[in-house]
């Protein structure tokens, strides 16, 4: 029976040790194209940002099934962090729960329950610090491991230590990098050998499938060998997969009967790998399980899978479905457990772009929508299982809104004239009480104010380039201020008036372009220093704790522009002068610098929802706050949003995140509307 399932997973967007547990996008594309080919309703669900975005994203998904790969990013129980969320919010997941997620991270813990099953492990200790190593009586050599990691972090070719005194030299530093500690163990010479385990999948071994070994090409080191880290990561071409392993039926029955001990000892559900070493003598040593194991293609489970009788992709994750659907009573009793969604009429409130009238600015409707746009973000909202009501930001809105009958607006309308018209329409909302998306009133009049916005976070500790706002361009320029400067439109959107001929260089094109700016667009101008770096988008989405989403960068190509510029021209005509780069190409420091502002930004200026932030760096590589756009255009495989959030999910998954934060809010409005109940007493009055 079709469900609909949410795909939860951290998504791998650089290949650091940082993310190496993560999830690459072609690997989650595959994962949900595979689940919709089997009839489910599917959408992922990245779940690094703030646990309340998740929290809410979940709500308002209300999923059958919850499909869970998420790693977790920080702590001993990662792992543990999301089976325990879906416990609490009432929901089916696949894969164990969060006790054993917690168990099987900590690989010293888990070797000691098998070994009390009788499963055979290596000799070994864990530490926290250099002073334990008084306690390691160990036969050299040993192989020293991070306790709380996967995908062989921490695992090189130092891992491999020969002597106490290399051992005493060593720990320090690795420790260092891995604080919460570090394993040693008795190095077992021999075969890397992984068994997968699949429930409900060949009852006569329990799940147990056939053992695959790892086949290292070129190798020269023999039972010496590691799978290291660098091994893991490379491209592929080092390792392969032998399926089944090339062992005697008697060492193949013997494996099989270990890792069933070791299943139910942990207790492990759906899915996992048992990782073994397996000596020339044939000796068997369980080095660890991965309760979350790799589900990209060629993997080990899908090898082994195959030859159990499920050929495809698809077979595997119907079987890992239908396990966890078993423990919640299957389809129709999660179907009866849980409310149906609700369906609501959702007003699309919108300012659609149409061709120029004779005599009017060519840029006058930049920051209108297309007809494209519109019916992108309807259909995104029917696929919601909403009904859709195309509202146009007109004069006459106000008369039509009453009769609507909306329950929630999706507002992009960026109004018709004046300083505040990017607020008159959720003004409008807020009086007739019906909730939206997006940020307020409030800050939609701040951040459409470039020269108000700047200050506002400056105060908030984000570094602004220097500027002043000209009313008249007589004004003179502080000292600060210094050539070349950029002149803009103080209270415009799309990069309106923005030019190659903005920067300018001397007084003397400074107050043409001041003047040009007044009698174009009635309102004062920014003037503020021109900064020489890379320049940077940053998608922000949510609520209370806002997501920030991997920053994009516009690269500029053309290397004979001294000055260059993200301007109208570059985004809505020649484009042959930038290329973006979504998720950009930055250092983790640099990473967390736009991440940091863009956060800031966001709290100081008030948005709620979605926002995005245009930031440039400086000549020491500063990151300065350029401007902040809460009605970010949503045109698919265009807009900038779109083009960020794309490297992440689906364009339907992005309208959902708006959406979601909104739902939220008219739910906790419906709740507090709603009349307390009238609690009657009996007993004798006094």
């Amino acid at each position: 029976m079709p469900v609909r399932i949410a795909l939860t997973h951290n998504l791998q967007l650089n290949d650091t040790e940082d993310e190496a547990e993560f999830d690459r996008p072609e690997v989650i594309a595959a994962l949900c194209d595979a689940l919709r080919r089997l009839g489910h309703e599917v959408h992922p669900v990245e779940v690094s940002g703030p646990a309340s975005h998740t929290v809410g994203l979940l709500e308002s998904l209300a999923p059958d099934l919850v499909f869970n790969t998420a790693e977790g990013r920080h702590g001993r129980f990662r792992e543990a962090f999301f089976p325990a969320l879906f416990e609490q919010l009432g929901l089916a997941y696949t894969g164990s729960d969060a006790y054993v997620c917690a168990l099987t991270l900590d690989k010293h813990l888990t070797k000691k329950v098998v070994a009390e099953h009788g499963v055979p492990v290596p000799r070994g200790v864990f530490v926290t610090s250099a002073h334990d190593l008084e306690a390691v009586d160990l036969r050299f050599p040993v192989i020293v491991k991070p306790n709380f990691e996967g995908s062989s972090k921490g695992i090189t070719a130092d891992s491999m230590v020969a002597t106490q005194a290399q051992l005493t030299a060593r720990l320090p530093a690795m420790l260092q990098r891995y604080p919460d500690g570090m394993l040693i163990e008795e190095f077992i010479a021999g075969r890397d050998v992984t068994v997968p385990f699949l429930e409900g999948v060949s009852p006569q071994t329990g799940g147990v499938l056939a053992p695959a070994e790892y086949v290292f090409a070129g190798d020269t080191r023999g039972d010496q060998t590691i799978y290291d880290y660098a091994l893991k990561q490379g491209d592929g071409s080092a390792v392969t997969v032998r399926v089944p392993a090339n062992l005697s039926p008697q060492l193949a029955a013997k494996i099989t009967e270990i890792s069933q001990r070791a299943i139910r000892a942990l207790q492990i559900r759906d899915l996992a790998r048992l990782d073994f070493r397996i000596t020339p003598d044939g000796d068997i040593r369980f080095l660890e399980v991965n309760a979350l194991p790799s589900l990209e293609p060629g993997a080990s489970l899908y090898e082994s899978a195959k030859l159990a009788g499920l050929e495809t992709v698809e077979q595997v994750l119907a079987t890992v479905c239908q396990s966890a659907m078993r423990r919640r009573g299957g389809p129709l009793g999660l179907a009866k457990s849980r409310p149906p969604r609700e369906r609501l009429r959702v007003g699309l409130v919108h300012n659609r772009k149409r061709p120029p009238a004779a005599g009017e600015d060519p840029q006058a409707q930049a920051e209108f929508d297309g007809p494209k746009t519109i019916d992108a973000i309807a259909e995104a909202i029917e696929t919601l299982g909403h009904e859709v009501v195309l509202l146009e930001a007109t004069p006459e809105l106000p008369a039509k809104l009453p009769n609507a009958r909306i329950d929630i607006a999706f507002n992009i309308a960026e109004g018709l004239r004046g300083r505040s018209r990017e607020a008159q329409v959720p003004a409008l909302l807020e009086m007739l009480e019906i909730p939206y998306t997006g940020s307020d009133p409030a800050a939609l009049s701040l951040t459409l104010d470039k020269g108000l916005a700047k200050r506002v976070v400056a105060l908030a500790g984000v570094h602004t380039p220097a500027f002043m706002v000209m009313k008249t361009g007589r004004e003179r320029l502080p000292s600060e201020l210094c050539f070349p400067l950029i002149v803009k439109p103080v209270a415009e959107g799309s990069s309106k008036g923005i030019e190659r001929s903005s920067v300018v260089h001397n007084d003397s094109e400074l107050r043409e372009r001041v003047n040009m700016h007044l009698q174009r667009y009635h309102q004062p101008v920014l003037v503020e220093a021109f900064l020489p770096g890379r320049e940077f988008t940053v998608g922000v989405l949510g609520d209370r704790r806002p997501r920030v989403l991997p920053a994009m960068e516009i690269v500029f190509t053309d290397r004979q522009q001294t000055h260059p510029i993200y301007g109208y021209e570059e985004k809505f005509g020649d484009q042959s002068t930038t290329r973006y780069e979504a998720p950009a190409n930055v250092d983790a420091k640099l990473a967390r610098a736009l991440e940091r502002a863009a956060r800031r930004a966001f709290v100081a200026l008030g948005c709620r929802d979605v926002a995005r932030f245009d930031f440039r760096l400086d000549a020491a590589g500063r990151v300065h706050f350029i401007e902040c756009n809460p009605l970010p255009g949503l045109t698919p495989e265009f807009s900038d949003l779109c083009v960020i959030a794309g490297a992440q999910m689906s364009y339907g998954d992005l309208i959902r995140e708006i959406l979601a934060p909104a739902l939220r809010r008219r739910k906790r409005a419906l709740r507090a509307s709603s009349p307390a109940p009238v609690v009657l007493t009996t007993g004798r009055p006094r």
